[in-house]
């Protein structure tokens, strides 16, 4: 069950981001930056509620493993119909429990994902994977705009070829890395990559510097009949291999507590263990989630092993909360408002809206289904699910469509687990809305929630000879995403908000500045999970995709996915 209290307290506890690019984020009040490469790597940078120039900077950043999407290696509460992918790992849960005590630092983390969901592959697909991983690395720790950035490596399962990818593009490791963890991900440790060599001279040039390798015995492991690593594969041997190369110059000293084997070095700094695995279970992932991989790597005095110490840090479900019994209806809600200063109002939307006080008509999506060729000629079929209307404040017999900002409508899509759509899905809603209505344009105090009201109330004469819940369009602009955003930092894209005869009002523009907030704004999110060929699949894959962008976007892959 979500607990929609915790999550209602989160996004009271939200703060403005100093961080130059980031914006509040819809969990335990911290900020958060989205980034996608033309060469299909994806981040999401998670950093602290209040950022402290002063402080030193912790920036952890951690690969996903194969088969994982940022979202399910950073994790989340269980949930009815949920991918059980979510709740494994819980990297964001681990880095706000180590946070929490790492007070004297401001600990910023960022979870990468390679397109494919396959580290290995995308390397292999890469004409300079090192090259590029390095300048991934770099463009993340100057995005912080801290002068001292301490950085933290770490990686689970397939992620571990990022790590060793880092490696390859150094001769010697960079004195801003202090820690670099394998949870289960060492399967490319070579001594003839010099990968040791590097290692042991990054951890004697600095006291402060940490390797931390976690591996569970995996020889003999089957699955469906067949062993999962060949006769030289696994994590087991190549944490055998890497104790060999340390052994030869340095002194190990070994300790066993129940099944779990540690060896130690250069006073605890360097740190082998494995699990023994008695019972031949596959243990990939409870090493990391269930056991405190992370956690224990990045902070010693947490023990290896379960119970989880992080539970309280693990963010609830996406999804739209229930709406309150005694919650307010639109009208008097735009009233309480109405005072209200525009960046205390932004505030109050994404309390009210995020907090479940939305029509229940808006909880029914509407799928929509689109073809589109890729270069090859090949012809791919997605289908998407949007709301039938603009994000409203209150019921079915009393609510208002609502003019936001597009940090509060990104704000409140993560938290539905939504997307804001782009240029192309705004044309697809039109011809796809059984209901289209002729634009209604304003000139007066556009700004104002008087005007937001007397807008939505225009709207409604004309829509109420039409059942509520039914694909309405034509009646605002809608906020979008796009690739246009990168060319000025700080501003809003709206687009759309067509004539009956199917042209729209507004082009595509980003003339005015992400505070600013009109009348004719409005927000209709769509589900983050999509389908494509017959696959579930999260958007921000296909709006990246080379091969599969043009189903959703009609200015290339869209390398700005949300605000």
């Amino acid at each position: 069950m979500i607990v929609w209290a915790a999550f209602f307290a989160s996004l009271v506890a939200a703060s403005d981001p100093p961080l130059a690019g980031f914006r509040p984020s819809a969990w335990f009040g911290e900020q958060t930056r989205e980034q996608c490469w033309p060469d299909g790597v994806r981040a999401l940078v998670v950093g602290p509620p209040q950022f402290n120039a002063a402080k030193p900077t912790r920036l952890v950043v951690f690969a996903t493993p194969n088969g994982n999407t940022i979202e399910q290696t950073l994790g989340c509460a269980k949930a009815e119909g949920l991918d059980w992918h979510f709740d494994i790992q819980h990297v964001a849960a681990q880095m706000r429990s180590f946070r929490a005590a790492h007070k004297e630092e401001n600990v910023v983390f960022a979870c990468l994902e390679a397109e494919g969901l396959s580290w290995p592959a995308w390397k292999r697909k890469s004409s300079n994977g090192p090259k590029r991983i390095l300048a991934v690395v770099d463009e993340l720790r100057q995005g912080l705009s801290a002068t001292d950035v301490r950085m933290s490596l770490a990686a689970h399962s397939g992620g571990g070829s990022f790590l060793f990818g880092f490696l390859d593009g150094y001769d010697e490791i960079p004195s801003f890395v202090e820690q670099i963890v394998f949870l289960d991900a060492n399967y490319s440790y070579s001594d003839s990559d010099r990968h040791g060599d590097k290692l042991l001279a990054w951890l004697k040039s600095g006291p402060l510097r940490s390797l931390v390798v976690i591996a569970y015995d995996d020889r003999n492991v089957t699955l469906n009949g067949n062993r999962v690593v060949g006769p030289e594969g696994g994590t087991f041997r190549a944490t055998e291999r890497m104790y060999r190369r340390f052994a030869k110059d340095l002194r190990f000293v070994e300790s066993t507590i129940g099944d779990v084997r540690t060896r130690t070095a250069l006073d605890g700094r360097l740190k082998l263990i494995v699990h023994a695995n008695p019972q031949n279970s596959i243990l990939h992932t409870a090493l990391v989630g269930e056991m405190n991989g992370l956690l224990h790597a990045l902070e010693s005095a947490i023990s290896f092993g379960g119970p989880r110490r992080y539970v309280q840090w693990i963010q609830s479900a996406s999804g739209i909360p229930p709406r309150q019994a005694n919650a307010s209806g639109g009208k008097t809600w735009l009233e309480s408002v109405n005072d209200l200063s525009s960046a205390e109002r932004e505030e109050a939307i994404v309390r009210e809206i995020a907090g479940g006080n939305i029509p229940l008509f808006l909880r029914t999506f509407h799928p929509i289904t689109v073809t589109a060729k890729d270069a090859a000629g090949k012809e791919h079929r997605a289908t998407f699910e949007v709301m039938p209307d603009y994000l409203a404040v209150g019921s079915d017999d009393d609510f208002v469509r609502i003019p936001m900002g597009p940090g509060t409508a990104a704000r409140i899509a993560d938290a539905f687990g939504c997307a804001l759509p782009t240029r192309k899905i705004v044309d697809e809603v039109y011809r796809a809305a059984t209901v289209k209505l002729a634009p209604i344009p304003l000139t007066k105090d556009r700004e104002a929630a008087s005007t937001f009201l007397q807008h939505h109330l225009l709207i409604e004469e004309q829509r109420k000879a039409s059942a509520l819940g039914a694909l309405v369009a034509g009646i605002k602009k809608d906020v979008v995403v796009t690739n246009r955003l990168a060319e000025k930092p700080n501003r809003v894209a709206i687009y759309g908000w067509h004539k009956i005869d199917g042209v729209p009002i507004q082009p595509l523009t980003i003339v005015h500045v992400d505070r600013y907030v009109d009348y004719s704004h409005g927000v209709r999110l769509m589900k983050r999970s999509i389908v494509v060929d017959g696959k579930p699949v999260d958007v921000r894959q296909v709006l990246r995709s080379p091969t599969l962008h043009s189903l959703l976007s009609d200015e290339g892959p869209i390398l700005r996915p949300t605000y």
